[in-house]
C-alpha cells in the first residue's frame, strides 16, 4: 500500500492541522497492555501453579482485545476505506488475517501450559511462549504505524472530519460498557494530558453520569498525583481524595 498524490497532501494537511484520528489513542492503550503482558510473561516463574495461571490469563485477555480490535477495524475503518478507496485497505487485511492465526496459536499455547500435570517441566514452553508473544507484539507495533500514517492518508484524503466523527462514533456505540471499561483503563492513563482531558470531556458532556464517573474510578488509580491534577482541573471537578500513585 503506497501513497498517491492526494494521500500525501492529506499527510501535510494533518501536520498543520489537527485531523480526527481514529488510531492513536486506541494503539497507545494496545501498545501499553501489549508491553505489560510481555514484561509480565517474561518475569513469570513457570514453576508457581498460581502465578502461571495469572499471567497466562492475562494473555488470553490481551489475545481477546487483540481480536475485538481487529473485528472493529474491519467492521468500520477498513469498510470506510473500501467506501472510496477500493482495495485501499487490501494489505492490512491480510496482515489482520495473520494476526489472527497467530492469536489462535498462542491460545494454544496458553491451553497446552494449563493442560500439562507437571509445571517442573514448563519453563521451555513458558520461554517458547515468551519469545511467539514478543514476536506477535513487534508485528502489531509496526503493523499500528502504517495504519496511523499510511492508512489514516486515505481517511484524510477522503472523508472529512465530521464524516470520521461519526464513523468513530458508530464503533464506539458497538462496544459494550465492560469492554469499554477495560478499553478505558489501558488507554486514558498511557495518553498525554491534553488527549486525556479531550477524551474525558466528550465523555463527560455525552455519557451518562454513571458511566462518566464509572470512567473516572477507573483511570484515576492508574495516574500520578499530578496528571490526576491535571485532568481533574482540565474536566472542571473537584479531585477526589485518596488517589493512589504509580
Amino acid at each position: 500500500m503506497k501513497n498517491n498524490t492526494q494521500e500525501h497532501h492529506a499527510v501535510a494537511v494533518a501536520q498543520r492541522t489537527a485531523r480526527v484520528d481514529m488510531y492513536t489513542g486506541i494503539h497507545k492503550a494496545l501498545r501499553a497492555l501489549m508491553a505489560d503482558t510481555l514484561v509480565a510473561v517474561g518475569r513469570m516463574d513457570p514453576t508457581d501453579t498460581a502465578d502461571l495461571a495469572t499471567v497466562t490469563g492475562r494473555v488470553l485477555e490481551l489475545l481477546d482485545f487483540c481480536a475485538l480490535h481487529i473485528a472493529h477495524e474491519n467492521r468500520f475503518v477498513h469498510a470506510a476505506v473500501e467506501a472510496r478507496a477500493p482495495g485501499g485497505s487490501e494489505v492490512i487485511d491480510h496482515e489482520h488475517q495473520d494476526h489472527q492465526r497467530h492469536i489462535d496459536d498462542i491460545k494454544s499455547a496458553v491451553a497446552a501450559l494449563w493442560s500439562s500435570p507437571d509445571t517442573r517441566g514448563a519453563a521451555p514452553a513458558v520461554l517458547a511462549l515468551y519469545r511467539d508473544l514478543a514476536l506477535f507484539v513487534a508485528e502489531n507495533f509496526q503493523h499500528m504505524h502504517v495504519e496511523e500514517t499510511v492508512l489514516n492518508a486515505v481517511l484524510w484524503a477522503r472523508y472529512t472530519d465530521a464524516e470520521l466523527v461519526e464513523i468513530h462514533n458508530k464503533l464506539v456505540a458497538s462496544i459494550l460498557p465492560a469492554d469499554m471499561m477495560f478499553i478505558l483503563r489501558w488507554m486514558v492513563p498511557y495518553m498525554n494530558p491534553a488527549e486525556r482531558v479531550a477524551m474525558l470531556s466528550d465523555m463527560q458532556a455525552h455519557a451518562p453520569a454513571t458511566a462518566f464517573a464509572a470512567a473516572l474510578e477507573v483511570v484515576q488509580p492508574h495516574l500520578t498525583v499530578p496528571e490526576w491534577a491535571k485532568l481533574t482541573r482540565g474536566l472542571g471537578i473537584a479531585p477526589a481524595p485518596g488517589l493512589v500513585q504509580v
